[in-house]
C-alpha cells in the first residue's frame, strides 16, 4: 500500500503551477463522487481558493450520478448558488474536468483547449506551436491557433490517439472536446487536477474571468444529422451519398469539413458538417442525408 500517495500527487499537481497562487477566487467544487473527491479540494485550499465542494462521499455506487462533468447542468447550478467566480467538476476517474464561467455557462473541452493554446503560443511554451485534437473538435480551434501562428493535427476518436499522436510529434498539449486535456508537461495521460489548475492559472495570470477568456473561440456553425439505418455497409458503398460529400468538401476547402460515421452501438449514421456558411450546412446535411436514406434508410 502507498501511504503517501494522495500527498506526492498533490504536491506534483501544485508544481504544475509555478507558484502562482489562486489566493481570493472562490472555486465550486463537483468531484463526482469519484477518485478526485480528497486531491482536488486540497489542492485548490493549499493554492490559497476559497472552496465549496459537493459530491465528495464516494461510496461506490453514486459515481457520476447527476453530478460530475457528465451533468454539466449541476456545476452551472453549484456556480449559481455559491457565486463562485469558476465552478470545476471531474468526472468519476478524474480524467477529465469540466470547468464553469462565473455566468454559470460551462465551456466544453474545446473552449478549455482554447484558452490554453492561445496562452501557450503568446508565451511561447506551446511545443511545435502544434495542437493535437481529435475529428470531433471544432474546426474554430484551428482558425484560433493558425491565427496566433500555430498549426492543429488531427487524430481519430478516443484520447488514446491524441496521446500517440503528441508522443510520435513530440508535442506537449493535446485534447479532446469532451474534456480530456492532456497537459504532457506535467502528466503522461488526460489529468482532470492538473488541466483544472492551469486553466485557473490562467486566470489568475491574466486578470481575465472565464467568460472573457473563452471569447477567443468563435465556433465555426455545424449541421446534424443522426439518421437511423437498417444495415451498416462500408462507406465506400454509399455511392450518391459520397459524391455529395466530395462536391460539399471541395467547396468548403480549409475552412469546414464533413464528417459520416457509424454508431458503435445503435443502427445510426451520424452525420456532420461544419464550416461559415450556415444555410449553405443545412442545405448539403439535408443532400447527404437523403442520399443515405435512400439507399440504406
Amino acid at each position: 500500500r502507498n501511504q503517501d500517495g494522495l500527498e506526492r500527487y498533490v504536491e506534483h499537481a501544485l508544481t504544475s503551477m509555478d507558484h502562482v497562487r489562486l489566493d481570493g477566487m472562490r472555486v465550486a467544487l463537483d468531484n463526482a463522487h469519484g477518485a478526485a473527491y480528497l486531491s482536488s479540494g486540497e489542492a485548490l485550499t493549499r493554492l490559497g481558493a476559497e472552496v465549496e465542494v459537493f459530491h465528495s462521499e464516494p461510496d461506490g455506487f453514486t459515481i457520476n450520478e447527476h453530478c460530475g462533468c457528465t451533468h454539466g447542468e449541476e456545476i452551472e447550478r453549484l456556480v449559481r448558488q455559491t457565486r463562485a467566480d469558476a465552478g470545476l467538476a471531474h468526472d468519476g476517474d478524474a480524467d477529465r474536468i469540466l470547468l464553469c464561467d462565473e455566468t454559470a455557462s460551462a465551456l466544453d473541452g474545446d473552449e478549455l483547449m482554447a484558452v490554453a493554446a492561445a496562452s501557450m503560443l503568446r508565451k511561447g511554451t506551446l511545443k511545435h506551436n502544434t495542437l493535437a485534437v481529435t475529428v470531433m473538435s471544432n474546426y474554430g480551434l484551428d482558425d484560433l491557433v493558425s491565427g496566433l501562428g500555430g498549426r492543429v493535427v488531427r487524430t481519430g476518436v478516443g484520447d488514446r490517439y491524441v496521446l500517440e499522436a503528441m508522443l510520435q510529434r513530440g508535442l506537449n498539449f493535446g485534447g479532446e472536446q469532451s474534456g480530456h486535456i492532456i497537459f504532457a508537461d506535467w502528466a503522461s495521460t488526460g489529468d482532470g487536477l492538473i488541466a483544472g489548475l492551469q486553466l485557473l492559472r490562467i486566470m489568475k495570470e491574466t486578470g481575465e474571468p472565464l467568460s472573457q477568456l473563452r471569447q477567443c473561440l468563435k465556433k465555426f456553425p455545424q449541421a446534424v444529422r443522426n439518421l437511423r439505418v437498417s444495415q451498416k455497409p462500408p462507406m465506400e458503398e454509399l455511392v450518391e451519398a459520397n459524391r455529395i460529400i466530395q462536391e460539399t468538401e471541395k467547396k468548403l476547402g480549409d475552412y469546414g469539413r464533413v464528417l459520416l460515421r457509424y454508431s458503435g452501438t445503435e443502427p445510426l449514421i451520424r452525420l456532420l458538417i461544419e464550416g461559415r456558411d450556415v444555410s449553405y450546412l443545412e442545405a448539403q446535411a439535408d443532400k447527404i442525408a437523403s442520399a443515405v436514406l435512400a439507399q440504406i434508410g
